[in-house]
């Protein structure tokens, strides 16, 4: 599915990914796909939302407060780590080699998977570019998509944010409408 969108909703994604590991998350869920798109610089989902008044800082810390108001701890994937450990793996012994070898930060243990909010998410991103005609997946789709799915932190995170979805999705059509060709 990747394959289909475009650099910079790869950027994105990676971002989510990222902002899922800094926060010490062993997972993705709608919330760091949100964050990703927020501080993906030069994309259309990026843009709306800064014009809409998120801020990546902003959000952040109201995913934060979110997920620890909901019980969610950040663990830093260290119930994996713990049971490689049992079975005489030394993570840190892999990753201090990674880094000598590949450089620093390359190698991220564990890689966090997708909440099934999150998969939703990016199922209805498929949906919202296959509706406007689109072939490729940008940033307005995943957007869209994070939108169309109706459930998840990402939607908390507007709703403390003071954003509404439907003006959202409204002002994501109109800037997509005027970027056609």
């Amino acid at each position: 599915m990747f394959e289909f969108f475009t650099d910079r909703a790869r950027q994105a994604v990676v971002r989510s990914q990222d902002e899922a590991i800094a926060l010490g998350h062993d997972f993705i869920g709608t919330e760091h796909i949100l964050l990703g798109l927020i501080g993906t610089g030069g994309s259309t989902a990026g843009d709306v939302l800064r014009e809409q008044g998120v801020e990546l800082t902003r959000a952040r810390e109201e995913a934060v407060r979110i997920l620890e108001a909901a019980g969610v701890v950040a663990t830093g994937g260290q119930h994996a780590k713990d049971a490689l450990s049992s079975i005489g793996i030394d993570v840190e012994e892999i990753q201090r080699r990674a880094d000598d070898t590949f450089g620093p930060g390359a190698f991220q243990y564990p890689r966090p998977a997708y909440t099934p909010h999150a998969k939703k998410a990016l199922e209805h991103t498929l949906h919202e570019a296959r509706a406007l005609g689109h072939e490729k997946f940008g940033t307005e789709h995943i957007l869209l998509g994070l939108l169309a799915a109706g459930e998840g932190r990402g939607l908390e995170v507007l709703a403390a944010l003071a954003v509404d979805p439907a003006g959202l999705r409204r002002a994501v059509l109109t800037k997509v409408a005027g970027e056609a060709p």
